[in-house]
């Protein structure tokens, strides 16, 4: 597999992430899917796809704790390209009892509780769909977080067994923000609401002026934790 990426890295380290996107998905076929968050890079990718690929495979996932706005852009997006965003959602006897063993609101207590929220809600079936696949994409940029400072745009996600693709590691916000403009991307009207970063509502508020872009997540836990155990260091 090591070879394979470095094939990889080496085809597409001149690549524009349009570019990136389409050899991709020549190597890979119906093994490749993007896992969309439906944040503005998430956008940005689903623009590129569906303007280069046929048919590309995209999902999301549904925890049960989104905000309407989310739900908006999903409806919006399905209808401007024509295509239908899989959603997945957590195994229903495992929420129920999360909930009822320790509460509604549980990922306040403590960043333990937190992360079994997450892996119920969404680790568990992000997993349970790439399992028939051989690479994902995402839309992870380094400047996003502490946490992402060493990303590749192709590396081996030993967590899941797979390629990672993230097609847009080395963008700005600004050139993600250019872009959506430019090609008049649908977007989760948040952001206009100062919501740099999208999650789940009782996770995720609107971040102060000068304030850091992931501050809004998980505001009461230490940076190095902010990963909810979709994407390991």
């Amino acid at each position: 597999m090591n070879q394979i990426i470095e094939q990889l890295q080496n085809e597409t380290r001149d690549h524009s992430a349009q570019e990136l996107l389409v050899s991709v998905h020549r190597h890979f076929g119906d093994k490749i899917a993007f896992a969309s968050s439906l944040g503005a890079e998430d956008q940005v990718l689903t623009d590129m796809l569906c303007k280069h690929i046929a048919q590309p495979r995209i999902f999301t996932l549904d925890t049960g704790r989104l905000a309407q706005a989310t739900y908006n852009v999903i409806a919006e997006t399905n209808k401007r390209y024509g295509i239908t965003i899989k959603m997945l959602f957590p195994d229903r006897a495992a929420v129920e009892a999360m909930v009822n063993t320790h509460g509604p609101n549980l990922f306040y207590d403590d960043v333990a509780s937190r992360k079994m929220c997450c892996k119920i809600r969404k680790v568990a079936p992000l997993r349970r769909a790439l399992l028939p696949l051989e690479a994902w994409v995402t839309g992870l940029r380094k400047e996003q977080a502490v946490t992402r400072q060493s990303l590749r745009r192709i590396a081996w996600d030993a967590d899941n067994g797979l390629v990672k693709v993230n097609a847009l590691a080395d963008w700005t916000v600004e050139q993600v923000w250019s872009y959506i403009k430019a090609n008049d991307v649908p977007y989760n009207k948040l952001h206009d609401q100062g919501y740099p970063s999208i999650g789940c509502v009782p996770c995720t508020r609107a971040i102060k002026e000068g304030e850091d872009i992931r501050a809004g997540r998980w505001w009461w836990e230490l940076p190095e934790h902010k990963e909810c155990g979709l994407h390991l260091k």
